[in-house]
């Protein structure tokens, strides 16, 4: 009896310290899970970084805000002007690359990644207007 209330001790402490699988997979940041249509939902702009963040998105234009660049996992992207169309319509295809964390492209698509969860990419430029300044990009995959 001693046996058998012991094990089911033992056993119940080795199957309650076990971790439990989180629901969604876990995303590494590389070309492959990069790949895809990305829409700009935020641009945030500081002088320094102590400094309040400033709402750049407002000041685009509304043909601007629904645009839509595709990632290919062979390292080309297509910049389309989708949804409204400004004019002159904006396209625009090239080259990028990832090494490590770092974005670059032969067109805008430029920066440090600061995060990714597979469903949102945020990247930064930092030194653009003045030294120590940031631009923040959050991009959400479509």
């Amino acid at each position: 009896m001693k046996q058998t209330l012991m094990s089911l001790a033992v056993s119940g402490l080795f199957f309650s310290c076990q971790k439990e699988k989180s629901g969604s997979p876990e995303c590494s940041i590389n070309v492959a899970s990069l790949s895809g249509g990305y829409k700009l939902t935020a641009l945030q702009y500081k002088s320094t970084a102590t400094a309040a963040a400033v709402d750049y998105l407002a000041f685009m234009d509304a043909c601007e805000k629904d645009d839509i660049i595709t990632l290919d996992s062979k390292g080309t992207y297509d910049y389309n002007d989708a949804g409204t169309i400004c004019t002159p319509e904006k396209k625009e295809h090239g080259t990028w690359q990832l090494n490590g964390n770092i974005l670059t492209s032969d067109g805008t698509l430029n920066g440090t990644i600061a995060s990714y969860d597979c469903k949102t990419l945020i990247y930064y430029v930092e030194n653009t207007i003045v030294p120590g300044d940031r631009l923040t990009f959050t991009m959400a995959k479509q």
